[in-house]
């Protein structure tokens, strides 16, 4: 909740898309914890309409969100890291101390934290690379279907609203959530998202740091696996991570 607000201000060029806050309190003088109001946003959830549209014509939704993401991307950072701090100096500190907590996280959830470990030890031997990203851009981290709303009535998908933007990063745009979903489905609807976004990055090294930052989202949905007892998509997940450690050490 404290980084999105943090985040509000380098939101502001898709402001037109999000939920205004009404009231804010971190002192817990009020309730025991912090809390925060915001205005609903008009449509209906993305996530419940989407699919009531014919397929070909899902396209238009993928290449708004392109759009969006772009626009998100444009936003420059004093650092990396999470953006209410604390920031880094260097990508492959900002990335390394995520895994390195992310791996704590699993620990303490009494998960096995051996093969996020080993990756960690792999990716950190490439540091330099991860360090050819030098300027920090800001990063939604949770922005995809879920997270967006509607026109409700509308001949094809409008978005007219974005939401749950507690997850706000500096980092390198190839890292980002959208990016790494738009990219898991070729030769499907999801593909109008690029033409709106652009292309990604291609050289050798561009393609190593994607395989780093798919990792980091399979480690990040360990927990969220495990948390609704979803044990094939758990084991399945741990075993994309050791595949992924794989790869990135035969470079």
């Amino acid at each position: 909740m404290r980084n999105e607000h943090a985040s509000v201000p380098h939101l502001a060029p898709v402001a037109g898309l999000l939920p205004r806050t009404l009231a804010i309190d971190f002192t817990h003088q009020v309730i025991g914890r912090d809390y925060m109001f915001q205005t609903f946003l008009a449509g209906a959830p993305a996530e419940k309409v989407l699919t009531t549209y014919p397929e070909p014509v899902r396209g238009a939704f993928f290449h708004q969100l392109g759009d969006i993401t772009r626009t998100v991307h444009s936003v420059r950072g004093p650092g990396f890291g999470r953006v209410a701090g604390p920031v880094h100096e260097r990508w492959s500190d900002a990335l390394l101390t995520w895994f390195d907590r992310a791996a704590a996280d699993l620990t303490d959830a009494g998960l096995d934290a051996g093969d996020v470990t080993r990756l960690v030890e792999v990716a950190d031997r490439d540091r330099a690379v991860l360090d050819e990203i030098a300027e920090p851009r800001l990063l939604h981290g949770d922005l995809w279907v879920g997270n967006t709303m509607l026109a409700e009535g509308a001949p094809e998908p409008l978005i007219t609203g974005v939401f749950d933007c507690d997850r706000t990063w500096w980092g390198d745009p190839e890292a980002d959530w959208p990016i790494y979903l738009a990219l898991r489905k070729p030769g499907t609807e999801r593909d109008a998202f690029w033409k709106s976004y652009g292309q990604v990055g291609r050289t050798e090294n561009a393609r190593w740091r994607a395989l780093v930052y798919e990792a980091k989202h399979a480690t990040a949905l360990l927990l969220e696996f495990h948390r609704f007892g979803m044990d094939s998509e758990l084991a399945k997940t741990y075993g994309e991570i050791r595949d992924l450690t794989t790869r990135l050490a035969t470079r």
